[in-house]
């Protein structure tokens, strides 16, 4: 039996407290597998059976007690707990923002740009979808170490950058942004992005479909509850890290508040149920929204997944090492769907997320070449997804259908702490 930690939290309610504190979990590096929200009237109540990644009970006193004094609420419940840890990151760099048409190098263009102008990448990440693409990328002066100020450079950096972002005959245009880093969480600020961009709309590619695509896309439905004037929000999806936050997030910057939820995670498969209305008070109430909320929900479960092979990069960091590692996958033929890059002590620890240039698999042989090129000990295959999913099971109804009636809070068997 999975042990579990269970988080229970009250709080005065207010628009977005929920995203905020599953934020704090995801920072954490924390899984939830079951939750149960609600939160009719002035206050909320949030439950949440959380793991670590291995899938193991979180015991750490320090973590729970982060947790605590980050939400800043003294009507949080948990056991007794140590001092806090946490530092907070440096914010002496130059963030920037960029959005355009996703191409196999892209990211290897990018880099190349900022080593040519004399930028050290800090932090990276970048998603992919639909033929978009979304990065924000941390830099500082090559020579300084400190963040970028002249004015002309960083629009020389612009120019240059938006150049890179263009696509053949794309209608949409390429962005880039200078913001003050700190001021937003990177995947929300991703999230924002690429919803801007309006990455939900349908890109038709041509030739036929994958069967593997189809069975693996999420499953979104929306219905009334009109005996209690709510939107209901069905999600069947595979399971991954951070799917709560990426749906929460889509929810709360759409403008919906959350009144009652409940989250199961099976066997590679996850399961949400949000009783939702918009912040004017009001459900969904035609057929042209409802259609919008379900694409940009299936954009957001899309996002973040991770189909193709994972790959880690851990080496001393210097000057050009993104530009020279991605140089060297652009030229044997790899596309990476999805990167986070970061550096800290000295030490670089990336991820990359790749394909072949179709997006398929890449050639596992082509894989040994590469990490025998950088080196071994440098960088390692550390998963190989399947392009093959399970067919997912159909539900057998609402999860939280029982909601309403009396003994449904008591019947949820969320509510219990294994020890």
């Amino acid at each position: 039996m999975m042990l579990v930690r269970m988080l229970q939290l009250f709080s005065v309610n207010k628009h977005g407290i929920l995203l905020e504190v599953i934020q704090v979990l995801i920072d954490l590096n924390l899984v939830v597998t079951k939750a149960y929200i609600s939160s009719d009237g002035g206050w909320f109540m949030d439950v949440f059976n959380v793991t670590d990644q291995d899938g193991n009970k979180v015991r750490d006193g320090e973590v729970i007690n982060y947790i605590q004094k980050t939400i800043e609420t003294d009507a949080c419940f948990f056991p007794p707990l140590r001092e806090s840890v946490g530092v907070m990151p440096s914010k002496d760099h130059t963030s920037i923002e960029l959005t355009g048409t996703d191409r196999p190098g892209l990211l290897s263009e990018v880099c190349a740009v900022l080593a040519d102008l004399r930028c050290n990448v800090v932090n990276a990440e970048i998603w992919t979808h639909n033929a978009r693409a979304a990065v924000v990328v941390h830099v500082t002066d090559e020579d300084t170490g400190h963040a970028i100020e002249d004015l002309k450079r960083l629009s020389t950096i612009k120019e240059l950058l938006c150049n890179v972002l263009k696509g053949n005959n794309d209608p949409k245009e390429a962005k880039m942004t200078l913001s003050a880093p700190g001021v937003m969480h990177t995947e929300r600020r991703l999230h924002q992005m690429m919803f801007a961009d309006r990455d939900y709309e349908k890109f038709e590619s041509p030739g036929l479909e994958r069967a593997d695509d189809i069975r693996s896309r999420p499953h979104v439905t929306i219905l009334d509850c009109i005996e209690k004037d709510y939107t209901v929000v069905t999600m069947r999806s595979k399971d991954r890290p951070k799917l709560l936050f990426d749906t929460i997030c889509t929810l709360t910057d759409m403008q919906y508040v959350v009144f009652h939820g409940t989250v199961n995670t099976g066997r590679k498969e996850a399961y949400q149920e949000y009783y939702i209305r918009h912040v004017d008070g009001f459900p969904i109430s035609s057929e042209a929204e409802r259609q919008r909320v379900k694409q940009c929900l299936e954009a957001a479960i899309e996002r973040r997944a991770s189909e193709g092979m994972e790959l880690e990069l851990c080496t001393k960091d210097r000057v050009g090492l993104l530009s020279d590692i991605t140089r060297i996958f652009r030229e044997n033929s790899l596309s990476i769907q999805r990167a986070k890059i970061s550096t800290k002590g000295g030490e670089a620890r990336d991820i990359f997320y790749v394909t072949d240039v179709s997006g398929n698999p890449v050639d596992p042989k082509a894989i040994d070449s590469i990490c025998r090129q950088i080196g071994q000990s440098i960088l390692w295959v550390r998963r190989n997804s399947s392009f093959t999913p399970k067919p997912a099971e159909e539900p057998t109804g609402f999860l939280f259908g029982n909601f309403f009636k009396a003994r449904a809070f008591q019947n949820f068997g969320l509510i219990r702490s294994y020890s």
